[in-house]
Parts: C-alpha cells; structure tokens; sequence
C-alpha cells in the first residue's frame, strides 16, 4: 500500500507533469504556426498557389495555418511525394532548385508527418480481422491435416491497401456463415473416422405364425397354449452379438403357484413366471451366434381341475431386436493421420467418455482458438459431444459435433484480441504473448502458431530478443514461409494479376498458360531466395541470378538449362537482373498487343517508391483512343502534352521507357517495327538514364533507402493487417533504421516489423 503523504505527492507530481506536457504542446503548436508563416508560407505561394490557388482541381490555398495542414494530411503527403520526384512544380512553373527543394520537403514533412517519437507514440489500432480465404485454409490444414479447398466455395476476399488480409474489408456476408457451418461438416468429416452405421436386425413374430402354432388355439391376435407343450420361432441371425427377445404374454392363474413359460434357445434356457392375467412384456438377452436359430417358448406347468382351475400361457406377440455396432478395433492401422492426430485418447479402463472428450477438446480447442480454452468452453463442448452420444451417436460422431462447434466459433474465426487500457502515463499496452504468437504466425505462415510459439507464449518468453530472433530465422527457413512468399510478394508486386493477363495469341506464339505460371513461379522463387539468403533487400532490384527449370529458360532464351526443376541460375552478361526483368511483371504491366510504358512507369512508382501516382484526370481519352500519329514513344509525349496529363507521366513515362527492350511478355528485342528501341529516360527532377540497367543502378544507389522504406511500409501494412498512417512514422523509421544497421538484409527488416511498435502494442484509432 502506498502511504497517504506518498499519494500526495505522487498527485501532485504527476499533476506537474500533466501541466508540463500541456504547456510543451502549446509550445510546439506555437513553434509551428510560427514556422509556417515565416518559412513554409512564402515557399508555398512561389512555388503552388499559382497552379493550385483558388478555383483549381487541387486547391492548397486554401490551407492558410499549420493546423489546417495537418488536419487534411492525406492531401498533403500525395504532394510531398509529388514534390520529393521532381513532378512539381511543372516545367513551365517557377524553377525551384535542389536546396530549396530540399528544405521546402523538410518543412511540409516536419508539419504533416509531425508525431513525438518519444511520448508514447500511437502504435494504432487494428480491426478484428477475420481469417481470409488463404488463411483459413492453411489454418485447418495446420489444425486438423485436411487440405480444405476455402476458395473454391466461399466468396473472394476484399482488398485494401494492396492486401487482402485487411481488417477492415473482411467483411462477414451472410453466404460466408453458411460457406462455415457446410465447410465444418466436411473438414470434420475427413478428418475424424466413424464407424459404419449400426446393423440393426428386427423379427416381429405374430403368435399365430410360429412353428407349431396349429397344435393350439389362436384368437383375437394371441396364442393359447392349454396345455404343456412348445412353440418355436425359427430365424436367420446375420451377425454374431447381443439380441432382445422381447415377449408379451399373460396366463390364467390356477393353484398354487403362476404360470411358468420357459425359453429354450440352446445353451440359453430361461424360466419366467406370468403372475397376471393382463399383458405383460417379459424381456431377454440372448447372444446369438451368426446362422439359422431355433428359439422355443413352451409351456411348463399346467394345471387343471374341472370347474375349478385352469392354467394357460398366452403368448400375444413375440420379437427379437439386435444391433451390430460397428467399432474401430481392427482398422487402426487404417485410420487417417488426422484422426489419430486429434482423437489422441479413447475411453476405456479408468477414463471414461467425457474424461477422454474433455482432452481431446481442450487441446483441440486451445490451438484453435490461438490461447488457452477456458474451463468453460471445455465443458460446454464436453456436453456436446456427450449429447450426441445420448442420442445414439458413437464417441468419435461426438467429438467431430463438438470439433464443428469449435470451427465455427468466433474465436477462430477471427484473430481476436482482447481490448486493453492505455496506461497512466498513456502509454500504450502490449498485446499478449499469445496474440502477438498469433501475430507473428500469420505475418510469416498465414497460419495458426506452432506448438513451439505456443509454448514460448506460455512461458511468456516471446518477447526474449535472442529467443525472439532465433524463432523469426526458423521461421522464414521452414517449408511455411512459402505461403509469406505466396501471399506477400504475390499481392505486392501483383502477381496475382497474371491470371488477368491475355497477351494476343498471333504476336506472341510462344506464350502459353504453362508459361505463365512459369514466370510467377520464377519471380516467387526468387523472392523466396532472397529472403531465405538473408540477402540485402536491394538484391531484388538488381540480383543477378535467377530460378529457372528448361521450358522457362528455353522462352527466355537462356541455355544450359535441363530438367522441368527449378534451380538457380547465374545471369551474369545478360540483360537481364532483378524484379524489374522478370517475365512476370513485365507481362502484368502490359497490354495484350504491346508494352506500356505507363503502366511499367506507375508499377514502379507504387510498388518499388511507394509513390502512387494521383487517379487520371476526367476526360481525358486513352492513347488507343486518342488521335495521335507516330511511334510508341511519340504518341506518348503528344499524350502528356496535355497540361492535365504531363504532371503525372512525366514521372510514369520515363521509367517504363526503361523497359522498352522487353516486349509484352517480357521478352528481349532491340528494335519493333523496323525501329531500333529507345530505351532512355529523364525523371523531372533532372536524373537521365538509359535501359534497365541504368534504371537499376539509379534505384539501387540513389533511391535505395526509399525503394527499403517502400518494402517496409509494405510489410508492416500486411503484417498488422491495417493501412499505415502518420503517426506509424516513428515505426517505419526505426524499421528502416535496423536494416540499414545491417546492411539492408532481409531477415532485419522482418525482425524489425516484428519488434515495432504497431506489431507489439495496441494503440487506438484517430
């Protein structure tokens, strides 16, 4: 307990630093304000408010004080990034030169980037995020060994920032809770074997029709036997086990003691005494071997005294019942990997059914759920399973009921994680171990977490830095990271669109489907080479090897390939090195008929710079629409000779003219219609360069940090499954900040994803 005059003290300190931090606010709010009128005002009214004054389509005038600034920031990072590539101001605008370039970006980032990096920066806040089709389906695979195919029934998956694991477009649409409770009837039923379902063998005997029914009186539906003597019901037994020989009957009481009826079926012999004149049912339990059986009723103590007493047996209805249920003994040889991995325990000797379900369900439960299941969730799935064999199920039928209740849960559907305070001071709660497991599992596998998280988890040794960037490093070499590979890099630099992609069939005859799964395969694998190498993340703008088997050599002209493998293959004095010459993503920046230089131009610029261009202005016709004369290129700059397109293709056009000695689907030639190619290029900002490899050389060695900030505001928004904003400033810095550390190689920048704040705490929404 804190003593009192202590608790006054601590008030009237923290009262201190309440006020403190106000006034430091009000002093940078001041220091802003002063900073914008002085500085940043003046540059903005030469340089902008010529084009982008009153009336314009992008109107900036309009922002006269530094808070108006900040509190539209989306339209002011796109004109940072304008201005960072040299697109404004236009050519026929002011001159502004590289000085004043320099400290004109400076001060608008310094005001709309502005966040403390100190004071419990913001680590935001991340949607509840439901497990998208990829991710599902890795999940059960992981969970339960049944590859279930997600995508070929369930609705597709929205997009957000690139990415299809957003937590904020992965809605729930009605058709997907359906799509789940059909998918846990089929997962479970793969997964768990059950046995066939029971025989059941049924005689209903009328009295009238047993053997030697003729010796004896018969009406109104029963079998008088007045006298001693037997009847015999007479069968086929198809399998050998436990029957029911159900008889109901009556007697006419007379003497001493009660009609007796014995039951004789070979070694089993039984003698029931009726007492009552009213119908009874009198039952047995016989085991019957397979084949023909005799089974006699007779009567065995009659009694008569003329006019006075008279004992008989009347039999009124006779049936035998058997149930042949089938067990796994003898097949458990037979049995699935998935069943003997989940029913790891059966009942018999001391456990008993609900003892064995409660282990098989608790353990199932707690890895589906990504933590551990409470006590409460245990019993109820318990019960459920113990119901179902209350209504004839068998053990294994309860456990898939109570596994399907399990796989339609929200707690594995969706990655939850449970909302928590800021602290006293505001700082900014940590996830826990068990959701930040679940974190790094699905950044890296887009799946649940292994035993060996989930122990670390337990432990509470997650966050162990030398645990930590051990298990990240086993991670990225297991087979798993492939779905990273798949997921990640197939969406970034958009892959995904090649299935889109039909160039025309007459101008390249060597194109095929089998040729394009090919070149996605290449650039995926090459993706995974870097990342498994630990190489410098630059190495995938300029590496100079690749992964070929002989069909995708042979389209790219490259010999000494054999063998339908893929294996690693030098391109040393060739054109060809890195991303930006891959067949893939030349192709998907293509039209059917040719190359464009636009859509390779903007490709860069998003996926490699991180500077997407503005949308195209309104009514602004297509170059095939648009009536202009000449060459590719000539057409091009009549097309950007319109003021409202020059702006953004004098960014776009020159870097995709780069890539002009690769046709449409990323083939190499010098020349295309009689004309030799003009690969060269001039950004706005001044810088020229001449064919890929200049391109190359210029992103590798003058925009290396950028194209590194670019990849890592790319994985933070796939890791955390939310778009960035400017207070993930402070993050992606540190992120970046780590790799350069470590000469740009890849498994720091994963680690540094992991250990950011956006990956480790829970922030809020602004």
């Amino acid at each position: 307990m804190m003593h009192p005059i202590h608790r006054v003290f601590w008030k009237l300190a923290c009262g201190v630093f309440i006020l403190a931090s106000r006034v430091a606010v009000c002093a940078d709010d001041a220091l802003e304000s002063t900073s914008f009128r002085t500085q940043l005002a003046p540059l903005l009214r030469t340089y902008c408010y010529d084009c982008h004054g009153d009336g314009s389509e992008i109107e900036l005038e309009k922002y006269q004080t530094a808070a108006a600034i900040k509190a539209d920031r989306g339209v002011w990072v796109r004109a940072i990034a304008q201005v960072r590539l040299g697109a404004m101001p236009p050519e026929d605008g002011e001159a502004l030169d590289a000085k004043t370039r320099e400290k004109l970006l400076t001060l608008l980032d310094g005001l709309v980037n502005a966040v403390d990096c100190v004071n419990n920066p913001n680590a935001g806040k991340v949607a509840l995020r439901r497990l998208n089709r990829a991710e599902y389906r890795n999940t059960i695979r992981d969970l339960t060994g049944v590859d279930y195919q997600a995508s070929v029934g369930f609705p597709g998956d929205d997009v957000g920032y690139g990415f299809d694991n957003i937590g904020d477009v992965l809605s729930m649409p009605p058709l997907l809770i359906e799509k789940y409770l059909d998918a846990a009837e089929t997962i479970t039923g793969k997964a768990i074997y059950t046995p066939p379902p029971p025989r059941v063998f049924e005689l209903d005997q009328v009295p009238s029709k047993l053997i030697n029914a003729g010796k004896y009186g018969s009406s109104g539906g029963k079998l008088t036997l007045s006298s001693q003597g037997t009847v015999a019901m007479e069968c086929e037994i198809p399998f050998t086990g436990n029957y029911q020989l159900k008889i109901a009957a009556s007697g006419d009481q007379g003497g001493n003691e009660p009609v007796k009826m014995k039951v004789d079926c070979g070694r089993f012999q039984e003698i029931i005494s009726i007492p009552k004149e009213t119908v009874e049912d009198f039952e047995l339990r016989l085991r019957l071997i397979r084949g023909t059986r005799r089974i006699e009723i007779s009567f065995i103590n009659d009694y008569y005294v003329p006019k006075k007493a008279d004992r008989n047996l009347h039999i009124h209805h006779v049936k035998l019942h058997g149930v042949e249920r089938r067990s796994l003994i003898g097949v458990q040889s037979e049995l699935p990997a998935s069943h003997k991995k989940l029913i790891f325990v059966t009942p018999g000797g001391d456990l008993s059914p609900d003892q064995a379900s409660a282990a098989i369900l608790g353990r199932f439960a707690s890895r589906a759920f990504r933590r551990p299941a409470t006590p409460t969730e245990i019993e109820r799935l318990v019960e459920l399973a113990a119901k179902v064999r209350s209504e004839a199920g068998g053990f294994e039928e309860g456990i898939q009921v109570a596994i399907q209740a399990v796989l339609v849960s929200p707690h594995f559907l969706f990655k939850v994680e449970t909302p928590k305070q800021l602290g006293e001071q505001g700082e900014m709660p940590l996830v826990s171990q068990y959701e930040l497991a679940t974190r790094i599992s699905y950044f890296l596998w887009s799946s649940m977490p292994d035993d060996e998280l989930l122990l670390l988890a337990h432990r509470g040794q997650l966050r162990e830095p030398a645990r930590l960037l051990d298990k990240i490093a086993r991670m990225l070499r297991d087979p798993r990271a492939n779905r990273f590979v798949k997921n990640f890099a197939g969406q970034w630099l958009q892959l995904r669109n090649l299935d889109q992609v039909r160039p025309d069939d007459e101008k390249f005859e060597t194109f095929d489907d089998e040729i394009r799964e090919l070149m996605r395969r290449e650039t995926l694998t090459f993706f995974a080479g870097v990342m498994r190498g630990n190489l410098p993340v630059t190495t995938l703008l300029d590496g100079q090897f690749t992964y070929l088997n002989e069909p995708l050599a042979r389209f790219y002209g490259i010999s000494g390939v054999e063998g339908e493998e893929f294996r690693k293959v030098s391109l040393e004095g060739t054109p060809r090195g890195g991303l930006l010459t891959h067949a893939s993503v030349l192709t998907v920046t293509s039209d059917p008929t040719r190359t464009s230089p636009v859509k390779r131009g903007k490709w860069i610029l998003e996926n490699l710079l991180n500077t997407p261009p503005p949308p195209a202005p309104p009514n602004v016709p297509e170059l095939e629409k648009a009536r202009l004369t000449g060459t590719l290129r000539e057409r091009m700059e009549q097309h950007r000779a319109n003021p409202a397109c020059s702006a953004c293709h004098n960014m776009m056009d020159p870097l995709g003219f780069a890539l002009e000695n690769y046709n449409a689907v990323g083939l190499w030639r010098d020349s295309e219609g009689g004309e030799k190619i003009d690969a060269t290029g001039q950004l706005p900002d001044g810088t020229r360069f001449s064919g890929v490899g200049e391109l190359r050389r210029m992103l590798v060695a003058d925009r290396r940090d950028q194209f590194t900030r670019c990849l890592a505001e790319k994985l933070l928004i796939y890791a955390i499954g939310r778009g960035t904003e400017y207070y993930d400033k402070c993050a992606i810095d540190q992120i970046v900040s780590e790799a350069q550390q470590h000469e740009y190689k890849f498994a720091y920048l994963i680690a540094g994803i992991i250990k950011s704040d956006p990956f480790q705490k829970q922030g809020y929404r602004e």
